[in-house]
């Protein structure tokens, strides 16, 4: 096996790793999510992750390889930064935000590497490994836009009113002690009532 090859064989088995470390992290996260429409976006895409492993060792057999035990150590940072991130949060919108950011960093991780991983198979005449990382690298793009587009349109507007609601909270909060504690929040009373 020449050097490339070679190279190409071990970014594969990271690759490998790196979709497993992701599916495992995307499952412990559906117990944090609150928005129902990122809770479906992050199941579908763990089912799209297995499959993009399995091709992934797929085009390993291709290459005469199998996934073996190598650990994406990258992926496992970024595996680690999110869960320290999401520990620091309650469930809610805010938790949400955390959430979508750190899986756009899982998939800039991997558009950059099935890029690479493509464009080596490709240029060594691997026409069949390059047309399967070609279509998961395209998916992850579009996993990576579909996360954006979910966070201007529901998760954003979300966090801010929420971030709003508490500040009206505290203003009337505020305002409440200054009159000898006779005003509740809209709130409180709008639960009272």
């Amino acid at each position: 096996m020449n050097q490339l090859q070679e190279m190409l064989v071990d970014q594969l088995k990271d690759a490998f790793s790196a979709e497993k470390q992701a599916i495992q992290v995307m499952r412990r996260t559906l117990r944090k999510v609150s928005d129902p429409q990122l809770r479906e976006g992050i199941q579908a895409h763990i089912e799209q992750s297995e499959q993009q492993r399995e091709r992934v060792e797929q085009a390993l057999e291709k290459l005469g390889s199998r996934p073996g035990r190598k650990v994406c150590e990258a992926m496992r940072g970024l595996v680690e930064e999110a869960t320290h991130e999401m520990d620091e949060h309650d469930k809610g919108p805010v938790l949400d935000l955390v959430i979508v950011a750190s899986q756009q960093r899982v998939e800039h991780y991997e558009i950059a590497a099935y890029g690479t991983m493509a464009e080596l198979s490709k240029a060594m005449g691997q026409t069949e490994v390059a047309d399967v990382l070609a279509e998961i690298l395209a998916e992850e793009k579009a996993q990576d836009v579909r996360l954006t587009e979910l966070t201007r349109s529901s998760l954003l507007p979300t966090a801010l009113q929420d971030g709003d609601d508490v500040e009206e909270d505290e203003e009337v909060q505020a305002q409440g002690s200054q009159n000898g504690g006779r005003s509740r929040s809209k709130r409180s009373q709008a639960s009272a009532s």
